[in-house]
């Protein structure tokens, strides 16, 4: 009968820093990256109060999968930030810059175009508006 050889030490730590990247692996590249949100409002959402977008800035509402920017002028527009290229919910936003974490597609929070490839097609614009001191997105009532 022949021994089986001894886990050694580098097998041990090299399956453990797999296990969670394997565990995670569906979920972070599924279609809305493992959130269960609507990829746009199918009815108006209140995102938060209207001081929270800044002229010149953006601001991403992950719970609801919308990106709002307000112009210089103060002008405000929303997109889905649902990914166009794999439908991936992005989740990060570095100052205007939307950053889809599946494949590095990058977008203008303030014109929902493509910065940076694989994506090709740019950001679904959606209904946005200030309605009593709050910014609501999605058809109107």
């Amino acid at each position: 009968m022949s021994a089986r050889p001894s886990a050694t030490r580098r097998t041990v730590l090299r399956g453990a820093a797999l296990a969670p990247v394997i565990g995670l692996g569906p979920a972070a590249c599924s279609p809305t990256g493992g959130t269960t949100a609507p990829a746009t409002p199918t009815a108006p959402v209140e995102l938060g109060a209207d001081g929270e977008v800044a002229e010149g800035g953006a601001k991403l509402y992950r719970n609801h999968n919308v990106v709002v920017s307000r112009s210089e002028s103060g002008e405000l527009k929303a997109y889905s930030s649902i990914c166009t290229h794999a439908g991936c919910a992005i989740n990060k936003l570095d100052r205007t810059t939307l950053i889809c974490p599946c494949h590095g597609s990058e977008f203008d929070a303030m014109t929902g175009e493509v910065l940076r490839a694989p994506a090709t097609e740019p950001l679904n614009a959606l209904p946005v508006r200030s309605e009593n001191g709050k910014i609501v997105s999605g058809p109107a009532a």
